[in-house]
C-alpha cells in the first residue's frame, strides 16, 4: 500500500523493473572450481585464436608470385642446417657451414634426374594438383601404427614448400602450413618451374643442395650428363641425404628398381 501511496501509477513497473535488475545484480560470488573452469575456457580460446592467426597468416605471406621469376639464395632448412652445424661445432654466428650449392636452369638438368626424382619421390606429380591422397592416406595409417609422425606422404610441391620456408622438425601445424604453402605454389607456378626449383634447393648431403653440386660431388660430372643409374642413385639418396651415398649397398638397390621402372614412366 505505502508502494502505491508512494509512486504514481505510471512509474510503478519502472520502479519495480529496476529493483528487480539490482536484486539479479547481486551475485553470489563464484566457487574457486567456478572460476578455474572460467579460467581455463578462457586460456583455451586465446591458444585456439593465436594458432589460427598462425597458420592464417600462410594464406597471405610469404609472397609467392616472385619465384616465377627469380631464384632463391638461400632456404629455410638451409639456414636451419648452418644454426645445427654452428651448435655442434660451438661456433660464432657470423661463421658459416660450407654450402656447395650451383643453380641450373632445368633444360640443364639430365632427363634421366628428373624421371628418377619423380618417379622415386612423387610418381603422380604430374597429375596432382599439390596433393598425393592416397600417399597421404598411407602414411596416416602407418603414423596411427606407430604411434608417431614416422611418415610424411609429402609430394614434390609439399617438399619444396618445406626446404624453402620450414625446418624439418616433425609437427602437425608445420605440415598445415606446408599445405596451405603447396597450394599458393601450385596456383602460382607451373609444374617445369616448381620442379626446377625443388631440384636445385634439395638437400643431397652435407652442405650440399641441388642437382649440380650433388653430381659433382658423388660423381664428379654436370648433372646434364648423369646417366640412368647415376641419376638413380641420386634420387635414391633423397629419404636420407645426410647418411645415404651411392656406394652404400641400399641405394644400390633402390638405384637398380628404379633403372628398371624408368623405361615405363
Amino acid at each position: 500500500m505505502l508502494f502505491r501511496q508512494t509512486f504514481p501509477r505510471k512509474f510503478r513497473n519502472s520502479a519495480r523493473l529496476r529493483a528487480t535488475v539490482c536484486l539479479m545484480s547481486m551475485e553470489q560470488p563464484l566457487s574457486p572450481r567456478r572460476r578455474g573452469l572460467r579460467l581455463l575456457r578462457r586460456l583455451l580460446f586465446c591458444l585456439v585464436l593465436l594458432c589460427a592467426l598462425d597458420i592464417g597468416r600462410y594464406l597471405v605471406w610469404p609472397p609467392v608470385s616472385w619465384l616465377s621469376f627469380a631464384n632463391p639464395q638461400t632456404t629455410s632448412l638451409i639456414r636451419y642446417r648452418q644454426d645445427e652445424w654452428r651448435r655442434e661445432k660451438g661456433k660464432q654466428r657470423d661463421e658459416d657451414m660450407p654450402i656447395r650449392r650451383i643453380w641450373v636452369p632445368l633444360n640443364r638438368i639430365s632427363p634421366n634426374l628428373r624421371k628418377a626424382v619423380v618417379i622415386s619421390e612423387d610418381d603422380t606429380f604430374w597429375e596432382h594438383d599439390g596433393f598425393n591422397f592416397s600417399t597421404m592416406r598411407d602414411a596416416l595409417e602407418r603414423n596411427l601404427k606407430e604411434g608417431r609422425l614416422a611418415a610424411g606422404g609429402s609430394t614434390i610441391t609439399q617438399q619444396l614448400a618445406k626446404n624453402l620456408w620450414f625446418s624439418p622438425e616433425r609437427s602437425i601445424l608445420r605440415k598445415i602450413k606446408e599445405a596451405i604453402m603447396a597450394c599458393r605454389l601450385e596456383l602460382t607456378l607451373d609444374k617445369n618451374r616448381i620442379l626446377e626449383l625443388y631440384l636445385n634447393v634439395v638437400e643431397w648431403g652435407n652442405g650440399i643442395y641441388g642437382a649440380e653440386a650433388a653430381a659433382r660431388h658423388h660423381f664428379g660430372k654436370s648433372c646434364a650428363s648423369l646417366t640412368e643409374y647415376e641419376a638413380a642413385c641420386l634420387a635414391a639418396i633423397l629419404p636420407a641425404p645426410r647418411t645415404r651415398t651411392p656406394s652404400s649397398p641400399l641405394v644400390k638397390k633402390l638405384a637398380g628398381r628404379l633403372v628398371r621402372r624408368m623405361p615405363l614412366y
